[in-house]
């Protein structure tokens, strides 16, 4: 199997190609600099790994939640180069991704990631990462106040994600005792969005290029604008 994945969905900018399970990876610190470098970098590994376009069996991304800027970035990449390929796209959960790094990480396999969505909120999801690095979501993913985030049961649960360095406190004491790590640093990379994503294509689960959709989690639009509605 051969894929190609994109995240922009927050301050790094990273690319992966998968290859029969072996991956190659590009990634840049580049908060705004998104659409000036994703494209050379996914033309740069294609053709340093020898890989066309047209080999790919589906091109995943980072779907969101994350930076609304950065997530149409990705959407937008991965349907022009999927209609150029031929191919189906994979749309992959940011917080799942992080989630899944930080089990490759660490070893750690209950994982609650938590992305700064500004405006005093979070982006929140509960994951458990089984022996063979499949992500299972314990609910449904939100937009929520920092001290309104469901609280998972059981013990032996790792903070992941920017909002976990913004809202700290209110986070530890509402998940209380059953939290016993913070990565406040824990970033989406393309590189996991990779190894979800195979999975999804080996179970069908993919989807056509015309239909590849961004997840925001906040629905509503003011006349303010995006920025004021979504993490830039």
């Amino acid at each position: 199997m051969k894929l190609l994945a994109l995240d922009t969905s927050g301050d790094l900018c990273s690319v992966a190609l998968f290859v029969d399970g072996v991956i190659e990876q590009r990634r840049e610190p580049a908060p705004r600099r998104h659409g000036e470098l994703l494209l050379p970098m996914m033309e740069s590994l294609l053709e340093s790994t020898g890989i066309a376009l047209s080999a790919l069996d589906a091109i995943a991304f980072g779907r969101g939640p994350g930076s609304f800027t950065g997530v149409r970035i990705a959407v937008a990449v991965a349907q022009g180069a999927a209609f150029g390929a031929g191919c189906p796209t994979v749309p992959v959960s940011t917080l799942a991704a992080m989630a899944l790094g930080e089990y490759r990480r660490t070893g750690r396999r209950r994982i609650l990631t938590a992305l700064d969505a500004r405006m005093g909120e979070v982006y929140w999801g509960a994951f458990e990462v089984a022996a063979d690095e499949s992500v299972v979501a314990g609910g449904a993913e939100l937009v929520v106040l920092p001290g309104c985030v469901p609280v998972p049961t059981g013990i032996d649960w790792c903070g992941v994600g920017s909002g976990w360095g913004a809202y700290r406190t209110v986070l530890e004491q509402r998940v209380g005792t059953g939290l016993t790590a913070v990565v406040a640093d824990g970033v989406c990379e393309a590189a996991d969005i990779a190894r979800i994503a195979a999975v999804e294509v080996r179970a069908g689960r993919v989807v056509a290029a015309e239909l590849a959709r961004p997840v925001y989690l906040r629905d509503r639009v003011t006349a303010a604008g995006p920025t004021r509605m979504h993490h830039e």
